[in-house]
């Protein structure tokens, strides 16, 4: 056996074994000292073995992909350089006279599945925990190290522009189904599996009609249908990448090298963009609450949820979709819809039917409560009445004196509710966003009497159900609610002078929000955006058009009818006229104002948490890095005055918070 200081080389029956076990990290991730020892190993292997098995040595997956720490600070010419080195080792992978294996076990993204595929074969470990996934677009770049060349020629256009444009990962049997791995096994029978490639040595896979490409007309026709589908979802001008790797496949998609070539040389002119440097700085946000997650060894796998209506409903089907036991308390009626649509999350994430029986299976309906005592989390999701809310928590609290007892209230201080318990330190807010299977975001909410303790163990238990846990002060609203509701009374404001809502939120999506004030409003329910400003104390005149709809039981989409008029879940539009041109500016400035005040009053603790909050709880763009990141790229000065100008124009809503006068805050540079 042989080791080197990021590989292990070892000769077992003929057949080499190379385990990746990168030094001083949990993860396997390939950067430029890992690719260079590869490359060494593969100039120095044995021909006399029959066959080369690469695999992880860590636990926590194969490979998550590159270290894309080094592409900070990267000149375009240097980052074309480490591209370069990583494709000429990749390319020496592909093309060793041997048998070529990747054995992947856990995570298997972006660098790591190039890797993958400069294999002859790749055998998966059958498990939840196999995914496979080029997400790089997702950083503002496309795969550089051939993904783009050798997918498409394994898998077919369709199934890898699919992966390639929209970074998803798929399971193992999906990635299977598709062609991009050759055999699911258990874990158990690795090592036969192995042998029986390595001896026998089958065809490889190839995607058919791979011909049909050969013709730029072709490639040109599928390009365009391929933009239109894009144009749909992203803006080409906030997400670029996607589009390039389209473009390159029209232009060089019937020849291999000068593909590779413009591949990376695309992909370094993207590593250097704002749009790239943001999103890596978001993934760096979201590494960071995900650490948050793992500050307490709570790993609790009793969960009881009080309320199954859509929030409670949802977010006991999401917590037994990722494993955990539940028990969900409510009228027996209330719990069967949350049933069904357990079901429906159920059959969407995990595709396998006994995979989906044992989420089923994990859910259980609990009408009188008898899961309250022995459950490790409580969640209480039910009406947002404090009398309500009191006299459960303290009859909840009289059964369990250990369970973590959390209250998932988006808009009551947690204060007010733990007068009713003994000990008010247990209690913490645990705050969803909906839809809850699609929002990455929970605010840990500690109240003036949370124990530290319990905050620590609710965001533990969000990072057990796959979720970002954001730590927040006690204060109506919280935080992310607190700056967005501004944003939307403003774009009530306009309704009500006439602007249209279609206009309104063309300019918000323009700006690169995933949907307008408008729309969102209406998504959320005109009754909760209603009793949420109730709760800031938002005295206005506009929330009078609230007010009347909400009266006539106009709520939004969920009604069919709120600011728009809905019919089988969508909006009817009609021609409109454009918004007035100050309309971005009269809903981003309440939004940044507020977002100044939540600082200075310390509801979150700092500018990179909030500007995190922002991103994953309502969808701020992430290629603008988050409202502090925003307002950083023009001098405070130039913001100051354009507020001066609107609060003389529209009034004192426009005043600036003190916060944007404190020497201290942090959100300026």
């Amino acid at each position: 056996m042989s080791q080197y200081q990021q590989w292990i080389v070892e000769e077992k029956e003929n057949i080499t074994w190379l385990t990746f076990d990168r030094a001083d990290s949990s993860v396997n991730s390939l950067n430029e000292s890992s690719l260079l020892e590869l490359s060494e190993i593969l100039t120095k292997l044995s021909l006399a073995s029959k066959a080369l098995v690469i695999c992880s040595g860590k636990k926590t997956g194969f490979i998550v992909g590159a270290d894309i720490t080094q592409f900070k600070g990267l000149s375009e010419k240097a980052a074309l350089t480490l591209i370069e080195k990583g494709q000429a080792v990749f390319n020496q992978l592909e093309n060793l006279p041997m048998v070529t294996i990747a054995l992947i076990d856990g995570a298997c993204l972006g660098g790591g599945l190039e890797l993958a595929l400069a294999c002859r074969y790749r055998i998966a470990v059958s498990g939840l925990k196999t995914r496979l996934g080029l997400p790089e677009v997702k950083l503002g770049i496309h795969p550089g190290w051939g993904g783009t060349v050798r997918l498409g020629a394994l898998v077919g256009v369709k199934q890898a522009m699919s992966m390639i444009l929209t970074g998803r990962t798929i399971s193992c049997e999906a990635a299977q189904k598709i062609g991009v791995v050759d055999a699911v096994v258990p874990s158990r029978l690795i090592e036969p599996w192995v042998v029986h490639y390595a001896m026998v040595a089958p065809p490889p896979k190839r995607a058919s009609w791979q011909w049909l490409w050969r013709f730029k007309w072709i490639r040109a026709q599928v390009g365009a249908r391929l933009y239109q589908r894009l144009a749909k979802k992203v803006s080409k001008a906030h997400y670029p990448a996607p589009f390039q790797v389209v473009d390159n496949w029209v232009k060089w998609g019937a020849k291999r090298s000068q593909a590779m070539t413009k591949e990376a040389h695309s992909v370094a002119k993207l590593v250097v963009s704002t749009t790239s440097k943001r999103l890596v700085e978001v993934f760096f946000l979201q590494e960071t609450l995900k650490k948050l997650g793992k500050a307490a060894s709570f790993a609790p796998t009793k969960i009881h949820v009080i309320g199954a209506g859509v929030m409670g409903g949802d977010i006991a089907a999401w917590c037994a979709v990722q494993g955990l036991d539940v028990t969900l308390q409510d009228d027996p009626l209330i719990i069967g819809s949350a049933i069904k649509r357990a079901y429906a999350l159920a059959k969407e994430r995990l595709k396998e039917k006994h995979l989906v029986q044992q989420a089923l299976d994990r859910l259980c309906p609990d009408p009188k409560g008898q899961g309250i005592a022995k459950a490790h989390v409580i969640i209480e999701a039910v009406t947002e009445d404090l009398a309500v809310k009191k006299a459960l928590f303290a009859k909840v609290a009289s059964l369990n004196s250990q369970a973590v007892l959390a209250t998932n209230t988006s808009s009551i201080p947690l204060e007010e509710i733990s007068q009713a318990l003994a000990a008010p330190s247990r209690l913490v807010g645990i705050h969803f966003f909906n839809p809850v299977a699609k929002m990455p975001l929970i605010e840990v909410v500690k109240g003036k009497k949370t124990d530290e303790q319990q905050v620590k163990k609710a965001m533990a238990f969000a990072h057990c159900i796959g979720r970002l846990p954001l730590p927040v002060k006690s204060a109506p609203g919280f935080l992310v609610n607190r700056i967005l509701l501004p944003y939307l009374l403003e774009a009530v404001k306009l309704l009500e002078e006439g602007v249209a809502g279609l206009a309104i939120d063309a300019v918000a999506v323009g700006f690169g929000m995933p949907m307008g004030p408008v729309a969102l409003a209406d998504a959320v329910g005109l009754d909760v955006c209603l009793a949420a400003l109730k709760k800031l104390d938002r005295d206005d005149k506009a929330m009078s058009l609230l007010v009347d709809l909400v009266e006539k039981g106009d709520l939004g989409k969920k009604t069919g009818k709120g600011f728009y008029t809905y019919r089988h879940g969508h909006a009817l539009t009609a021609k409109v006229k454009p918004a007035p041109k100050d309309t971005l500016d009269r809903l981003l400035l309440p939004l940044l104002n507020e977002a100044v005040a939540c600082l200075r009053e310390g509801i979150v603790e700092n500018a990179a948490l909030l500007d995190a909050a922002c991103i994953f709880g309502f969808g701020f763009p992430a290629f603008r890095g988050g409202p502090v990141t925003h307002i950083r790229q023009q001098d405070k000065a130039q913001w100051l005055a354009l507020y001066a100008t609107f609060a003389k124009r529209y009034g004192d809503r426009f005043k600036p918070d003190l916060g944007w006068e404190n020497k201290t805050f942090d959100g300026f540079g």
